[in-house]
């Protein structure tokens, strides 16, 4: 199992740095989300500051941009980073798209099955096995001539993950991507009864099997040393899980542990802004099901103990004031999984 880590920074130029640093600690991927800024920018820079870390878009929103652009970006982050590149795709919600940018919203698990298709197409087309002449519901890519075209990857094409949720959107990462990439609230009795049926079946679908495919799992964690820093990390996590699970396309996560009717009342306060009441609302009891919180130590064990047989790629999405504490995870982490 490997081990990722979140990439934040408010300037790209500064990920370099925080590049260099976490692949110091231990870390085996970098990765970043689409936010206030690009995802891919942070990790071009990381790129130049790094040499053995994973870098990845988790993610990348796929319906902000077209099959070309993001074959273009894929091509050449793995050049940056000498084949160590994954584009991460997810499909955001249909108000971001539309309203914030101003993209065509249909059929999301369909359209994502064809983008990836296209994206392959033209990789394909570069590679010099078939003429780019790709015709689909959504995209459609039949010109490329020698301008172009950059002709065969001299370190290999990147693999391309899918963020997924719904069941269909996870059936289509296993007929179509390399690897699934599992939203921070989830718990594993919803990934073994929901979530892995579904990526089962897309790989069925795809005559796949696991052995090659990648689960890469986030999970909310909060990490102390002390009982103060445990409980002021836990006070972040509660704030992201009321955030998460007002949206109701999240609902089935708490419905799995018999705690879906939380998610309409947190819709309802989201709606009013009232952040305090929705936290107030994530119980301990709700927390520690979908969190884990401790030491260092007692969180990298309940980490491998929940995810260790599901997942190849782990991201504990870790709310802590002190770095050191971070480095701790992945060290009791790695002892452990060696």
């Amino acid at each position: 199992m490997k081990i990722d880590a979140s990439m934040l920074v408010s300037n790209p130029v500064d990920a370099l740095a925080q590049g260099r640093e976490l692949e110091a600690a231990g870390f085996d991927g970098l990765y970043t989300f689409e936010g206030p800024h690009d995802p891919f920018l942070p990790l071009a820079m990381a790129a130049q500051g790094t040499q053995r870390v994973d870098l990845i878009t988790a993610i990348a929103v796929a319906f902000s941009r077209n099959p070309m652009t993001l074959a273009n970006l894929g091509y050449d982050m793995q050049l940056l980073s000498n084949g160590r590149f994954i584009l991460g795709l997810g499909t955001q919600i249909r108000p971001h798209i539309e309203k914030r940018f101003s993209m065509t919203w249909s059929k999301p698990a369909s359209r994502m099955r064809e983008m990836v298709q296209a994206i392959r197409a033209i990789w394909d087309c570069w590679e010099g096995n078939s003429k780019l002449d790709f015709r689909g519901e959504f995209y459609t890519h039949t010109i490329m001539n020698a301008n172009f075209n950059p002709g065969p990857h001299p370190v290999g094409l990147p693999k391309i993950y899918l963020a997924g949720f719904g069941e269909k959107m996870v059936q289509v990462c296993g007929e179509v991507g390399d690897g699934f990439l599992v939203h921070p609230l989830n718990t594993r009795k919803f990934l073994l009864e929901y979530s892995l049926p579904a990526l089962q079946k897309g790989l069925d679908i795809a005559g796949r099997s696991r052995d090659s495919f990648d689960v890469s799992v986030q999970c909310l964690t909060a990490v102390g040393n002390t009982e103060a820093e445990i409980e002021q990390a836990r006070a972040m996590v509660r704030n992201m899980i009321g955030f998460y699970g007002s949206t109701p396309a999240y609902r089935p996560a708490l419905e799995a542990e018999g705690i879906g009717e939380l998610q309409p009342e947190l819709n309802r306060l989201s709606k009013q802004g009232d952040w305090a009441a929705m936290s107030a609302l994530v119980t301990d009891e709700v927390l520690d099901t979908i969190a884990i919180s401790g030491t260092p130590d007692t969180v990298a064990r309940k980490l491998v103990e929940r995810y260790g047989d599901i997942a190849q790629r782990l991201s504990p999405v870790g709310y802590t004031t002190d770095k050191e504490v971070a480095k701790a995870m992945v060290v009791a982490l790695k002892k452990i999984l060696d």
